[in-house]
């Protein structure tokens, strides 16, 4: 990395060199990286089957405000049909961000009900907010990126356990 900041330093004193101001020399741009950030991810948590519609997934629980807290944080790895609910006391106007995380994910914003409310991309890295249109949100879950939308699960479909309802299951068992 530091050869390439020294190429450019020497691109634009060069071009200067060439009878054009340093504000007329082309633009370098280094090419994204993702940097893993330094930290560990929580331990795998205690899990429960899910089914939105005939897809069939495994979701930790994320339910002490420590587990919610660090979330995906540091993993580098997600299969296809796992993923993370966060569990909240009751409803509230959620606000997910993709701190220290690396893996891009779609996130369900879910009702008392087990609704889903809305489905919002999250990119990965990205501190930005993604707050839910509304304050009914009790349960949010995290899944790879485009997981829903390969699985044709949609807004206004019903999240189940094998009690029934969402709304139904004490979580903490």
């Amino acid at each position: 990395m530091n050869f390439f900041i020294g190429f450019v330093a020497a691109l634009a004193i060069w071009t200067a060199g060439c009878g054009k101001d340093a504000s007329q020399a082309t633009k370098v741009v280094a090419p994204p990286t993702v940097e893993a950030p330094k930290g560990r991810p929580q331990p795998r948590l205690p899990t429960i089957k899910l089914w939105l519609g005939a897809q069939e997934i495994t979701a930790e629980k994320a339910l002490s405000e420590d587990e919610i807290r660090t979330g995906m944080m540091f993993r580098t790895e997600m299969a296809e049909h796992e993923g993370m609910l966060f569990a909240f006391g009751g409803p509230t106007k959620a606000s997910f961000w993709m701190r220290n995380t690396l893996i891009p994910m779609t996130c369900a914003y879910i009702d008392p009900d087990g609704v889903i409310l809305e489905l919002r991309d999250m990119k990965p890295l990205d501190e930005t907010p993604i707050e839910a249109a509304t304050d009914r949100v009790q349960y949010v879950l995290e899944m790879k990126h485009g997981w829903f939308e390969r699985n044709k699960v949609t807004v206004g479909m019903v999240v189940a356990t094998e009690r029934g309802k969402l709304s139904e299951t004490d979580l903490r068992e």
